[in-house]
């Protein structure tokens, strides 16, 4: 393939087609503008018809005449018009206005202190570093061992709690700081 030098070739002759040729200008006004002038002509007018459509209804004397006087005219009319309501065939009504309700005494039973474990370790320094994550949470725990079949386990430990609440509001709080994993339970 032979190589074309496109940039110092000179442009094609005068042709009707010809892309680069400037088209000659034309003194008409194009049509899209005189849709434009349309479209704007007929909002004016529509929005002038709007404007004296308001002021003849606020000129007009027969819409000066107050709105309540014909409102109790007709209302009276209404009264008389209704028949009288029935008879209630049902006592209930009367007996839940003589009614009195009895309060039971319920009493609260607290199932006692929780606690929260929040890891269990094999060793006392994974333990020991779990429990100085949660020291700079600014809660402090405690670590407690357990003998399991073969070796000694290292649980880190918060509460007592008197309520699951608080206990729950400790554990969003590690959640937040992202020591998860913490299980709340009744203190044994």
């Amino acid at each position: 393939m032979s190589n074309q030098d496109y940039i110092s070739r000179t442009p094609p002759k005068k042709k009707k087609n010809n892309p680069y040729r400037k088209k000659p200008k034309t003194s008409a006004v194009p049509k899209s503008n005189i849709k434009t002038i349309f479209i704007s002509l007929l909002i004016l007018i529509l929005i002038a018809g709007f404007v004296a459509g308001l002021w003849m209804l606020k000129t007009n004397p027969t819409t000066k005449t107050p709105i309540e006087a014909k409102q109790t005219t007709q209302t009276s009319k209404v009264e008389k018009a209704l028949p009288k309501p029935p008879e209630e065939k049902w006592v209930y009504v009367d007996g839940l206005k003589t009614k009195v309700v009895e309060g039971g005494k319920y009493e609260v039973k607290s199932k006692g202190p929780y606690k929260m474990q929040c890891g269990s370790f094999k060793t006392r320094r994974q333990a020991e570093s779990l429990k100085a994550r949660m020291a700079f949470v600014g809660i402090e725990s405690k670590i407690q061992t357990a003998q399991g079949k073969h070796n000694m386990w290292y649980k880190v430990v918060l509460g007592p709690y008197a309520r699951k609440r608080i206990a729950e509001q400790n554990k969003h709080k590690l959640r937040n700081n992202k020591i998860n994993g913490c299980q709340i339970w009744l203190w044994k």
